[in-house]
This record gives structure tokens, sequence and C-alpha cells, in this order.
């Protein structure tokens, strides 16, 4: 390292490249993430920035880049486990990348346009480098925004017929017959369904799917509630469904485990039912808690692990290109997990 000691105030890439004799360029792509350097520069680089104190700009960076190197994760809510899982994915696989995770949580419940427009804003105001949108009542409005303005989006667990949107979803549709098939082959006759959210596409397609499987067997759907994805509120609407006893249902399908986990802690420890003899329940998404003994839900598993790296992939894929006229549409396949809230379970 050389003896000549740099000027006083903040350290600068330029007093790092004084200090080990290399120049400016070579040790600044120490501090871009992607850049390839040597394994012995970077640790002699390392070593004097950390000596002298010189810690990366990254604001100024992104004002010579034009690039910020973020990318935003809007969700709706994370009490649905599927989420946290996906977020930790999403963010390590952007972070080996060099970029970096900015988090918006977006309630459902928000119904004010101007808060709307207003948290748009907000992330916009960010100029983030690209999007993964995985709120269902943001998505539309905003993923056309980002359209308008040449900004990369990809609808995660979404799907859209906006034009220039890209979209990675699970085979919703398919899952919803896969619930049907098992409900049916465990003999059930009254078969129900709680859907997500009225305008939400992945409920519409596993209703659509499980509607369609049922009159292929010549059944109907018995009885139908509405659980806006919220475990509360699934509860409620398993209390509406069960309330005479002449007229419940012995099979249901819910539209994700979180509310499923709502419907079973209803049906046993307020009806007294027992699952899966007296109704059998099936979800979606196979979440972590999903597969512990208090629960032993039979589901429809997304690979949130696949959907993961397919919306890192199309979304860097546009941000390098700068081209996202010709959006991806990514269909993710799911598969059955039989356990013990079905009779042919476990």
């Amino acid at each position: 390292m050389s003896n000549k000691s740099p000027k006083r105030g903040r350290a600068t890439l330029e007093d790092v490249a004084l200090a080990v004799g290399m120049s400016v360029s070579a040790v600044s792509r120490t501090f871009t993430p992607g850049a390839s350097v040597g394994k012995q520069s970077r640790a002699k680089i390392l070593a004097a920035a950390a000596q002298l104190g010189y810690r990366p700009n990254a604001i100024a960076r992104t004002l010579s880049t034009k690039r910020s190197r973020i990318v935003a994760l809007v969700v709706s809510y994370l009490q649905n486990q599927f989420y946290p899982t996906f977020l930790e994915r999403i963010s390590r696989l952007l972070q080996i990348h060099g970029f970096h995770v900015l988090l918006f949580v977006n309630e459902e419940n928000v119904s004010h346009e101007n808060e709307t427009d207003d948290l748009i804003l907000n992330i916009m105001g960010y100029q983030v480098d690209g999007i993964i949108l995985a709120s269902s009542l943001l998505s539309s409005k905003l993923a056309k925004y980002c359209r308008d303005s040449d900004t990369p989006v990809v609808m995660f667990n979404r799907i859209s017929t906006l034009k220039g949107v890209s979209t990675v979803a699970s085979q919703n549709y398919e899952g919803g017959k896969l619930a049907a098939q098992t409900l049916l082959h465990g003999k059930a006759k009254r078969i129900g369904f709680i859907a997500g959210l009225e305008a939400s596409s992945t409920s519409l397609e596993r209703e659509q799917g499980f509607i369609d499987s049922l009159k292929q067997s010549g059944k109907s759907l018995f009885a139908r509630e509405v659980g806006h994805y919220d475990y509360e509120k699934a509860a409620s609407a398993t209390r509406e469904m069960f309330g005479s006893k002449k007229h419940r249902p012995d099979g249901l399908f819910v539209a994700n485990d979180h509310m499923a986990f709502g419907v079973l802690d209803v049906l046993r420890n307020e009806l007294k039912l027992t699952v899966p003899d007296d109704v059998q329940v099936i979800g979606f998404d196979n979440v972590p808690q999903a597969g512990m003994g208090g629960y032993s839900l039979s589901t429809v598993e997304q690979d949130s692990e696949l959907m993961s790296q397919a919306a890192v992939t199309t979304l860097l894929q546009q941000i390098k290109s700068g081209n996202s006229d010709k959006p991806e549409h990514i269909r993710v396949p799911v598969r059955l997990i039989l356990r013990k809230t079905t009779n042919n379970g476990l």
C-alpha cells in the first residue's frame, strides 16, 4: 500500500486508488455490482477502503449511470405465509445480481383513489429500475402507469390483459380442477367454495377450474362465500356457510391456505365438526404452516421458488434490454399435496 496519505475529509474513490496504487476505474469496479475484479486486487482495495473509511456513494452512482439498481416489491399483506417466503427468495435473487430491494405494502382495503395515486407517486419517486407487483388492488393501475412511463414491471401471482406487461402466475385453473377432483374422489356430495377477492384474477381462475371440474362430474357448487384472503373474514364466511345444520357442505375448497386455517379453526373448535369425516377441506399454496401437525392441510402447491426465479429473470431481462414491448406470460405448474383434511389424505 502506498505511503501517500489522502487529503483530509471524507475519503473518496481517488483516495483509495492512490493508497493501493491502482487506477480509479479499477477501484471503481470493486464497488460496482457484477463487475469483474481479481480476488487479490479486491481484497487489497477493500482493506484500504476500510482503513480510510471510504463508503461508496450509491446516490452519486445513480446520477452517473442513470440506474438506481433498486427494484420495488409491492405486496398487499404479509400475514399470508406465501408472501414472506416469496419476498425472501426474490430479495436474495435480486441481491445476487447487485440490485437492492425497496418494499411497499399496500393494504387491500384502501379504497380512496388519492391514496392509491399517492402510493404510485411514492414508488416512482425513488427512480426504481423495475417493479415486481403482487398487489391485487393496485395491480392494473400501477402496471398501466409503469407501461406508460417505460418502467419494467412484472405482475407476480397475477394475470393481466394489459399490453406490454409481463406476468408470472401458477396454473390456477388446473389447481382448481385438482381441488375438485380431490373432494369428489373423497366422496364429497355437497361441495362449497370460499373465494379470495371477487376481482382477484387468481381466485377467479381457481374457482372457474373448480366449477368446471364439478360440472364434468355432474355436480354444481353447493355453497359459496368470500373470505377476502383474510383469516378472520374466512372464519366469518365459514360461520355463515355452516349456519344451518341441515344444509352444510361436506367438502370445501378454500382459495388459499391462509384462509383455510381460519376455516379449520372454526369447523373444529367452534362447530365441533370432525375433519375430514364431517367435512373435507383443501386449500391452495402449501405454505409451511399447512404441513404442521395442527393443520395437516391438503392443498394445491404453488412453486414459489420457480415463480420467484421466473419473475426476477423476466424483470432483469427487461431492465437490461430497455424494451418491455415483448412481455412474457409465464405459467408455473402446480401439484397436489394430500394430507389429513381430505378422505384420500395421509
